[in-house]
């Protein structure tokens, strides 16, 4: 089968698209034939060699995926060759086939093409267990998105929204229009406004009660300044400085809570839960067109060091996606 593998680290240059052996499915697990794939920052980092994946004799990139059920184990059960499926993986998914165990695989909601659903797993299962598992979003509260633009921003927007909260999103000059578009009732240019000041103005001077981060370094000051007493920071990504100070009277003094999270590191039965209960809490929304996909562009699988450089750029708004079946061998009905 094609993939993507790593030719060493550094920039794009080092995406090979080589042949390899396909993987075999365990008893547990079932062969996919990927359709699409989608990037995500943590690819970059790890071609860059600063986000280690799984153990593997080939290293392949890509954490989510959407395709077909081509063969599946013995013990497998609920799914059939021919079945529409999407999810998250560990890696592997920058490639014409994966396996992956049964019940990490999600029926695709009806109304995005298979070819779209790739843009799903990742930043929506990221979005909504940032905002509601870990900080506890309900309707009425206030959450405050940052990096509104990305993939995980503009899920969480749409997600904040669908629950009944007031969204601030904060985004580059180029984005923030498409935040407003997607239901942000404020958003700002990060490079001219003050978020911490706008919050305050928005609130009567309460603050955020859920902030998503995806910047890091001296956020965390702003952040905490901009939260409310009781709030929650949930710290998803590291586009700034992995270092912060941390001012611990203000911390104390509004009795926040700061968490940091991953899903790759987290053990499969976690990542099960986690996955079953989205299809069941979030996909639904999908489907009632509540939600939506937002991709800004796709690429074919043999231009994917130009995706990752569009990545790098900062310039999407929304997802990128890679199609990874060929023109004809796909359709996009689910």
């Amino acid at each position: 089968m094609r993939a993507v593998v790593l030719a060493g680290y550094g920039g794009p240059e080092v995406l090979r698209l080589a042949d390899v052996e396909p993987p075999v499915p365990g008893p547990d697990e079932i062969l996919v034939d990927v359709v699409s794939t989608a990037l995500n920052r943590a690819d970059v980092l790890q071609r860059m060699g600063r986000y280690p994946g799984p153990e593997a004799t080939v290293e392949i990139l890509g954490l989510e995926y959407a395709g077909r059920v081509a063969a599946v184990g013995a013990r497998v059960r609920d799914l059939v060759a021919g079945d529409a499926v999407m999810g998250l993986v560990n890696g592997g998914a920058y490639a014409e086939q994966l396996v992956t165990h049964e019940r990490m695989a999600l029926r695709p909601p009806a109304g995005p093409a298979l070819a779209d659903a790739a843009a799903i797993p990742e930043v929506w299962i990221t979005a909504w267990d940032a905002l509601v598992c870990q900080g506890g979003l309900t309707s009425g509260r206030v959450a405050l998105v940052h990096g509104a633009g990305s993939g995980v921003g503009t899920a969480a927007i749409q997600i904040a929204k669908a629950l009944g909260a007031v969204v601030v999103a904060t985004a580059s000059a180029p984005k923030v229009a498409g935040c407003r578009e997607l239901g942000a009732d404020l958003a700002i240019d990060y490079r001219s406004g003050d978020f911490v000041e706008a919050t305050h103005d928005l609130t009567s001077g309460r603050g955020a009660d859920v902030i998503v981060d995806i910047v890091g370094g001296d956020y965390l000051a702003r952040n905490l300044a901009a939260l409310a007493v009781r709030g929650t920071i949930v710290q998803v990504g590291l586009l700034g400085a992995g270092e912060a100070t941390i001012p611990l009277r203000r911390l104390m003094a509004k009795r926040a809570q700061l968490v940091g999270t991953v899903l790759r590191a987290r053990p499969l039965e976690e990542k099960i839960a986690l996955s079953r209960r989205f299809a069941t809490e979030v996909l639904p929304l999908f489907e009632s067109g509540r939600l939506r996909t937002v991709i800004d562009r796709r690429y074919a699988i043999d231009e994917v060091a130009d995706a990752h450089n569009y990545m790098q750029s900062n310039a999407n708004f929304g997802k990128i996606l890679l199609d990874v079946a060929m023109p004809g061998e796909v359709d996009g009905a689910l």
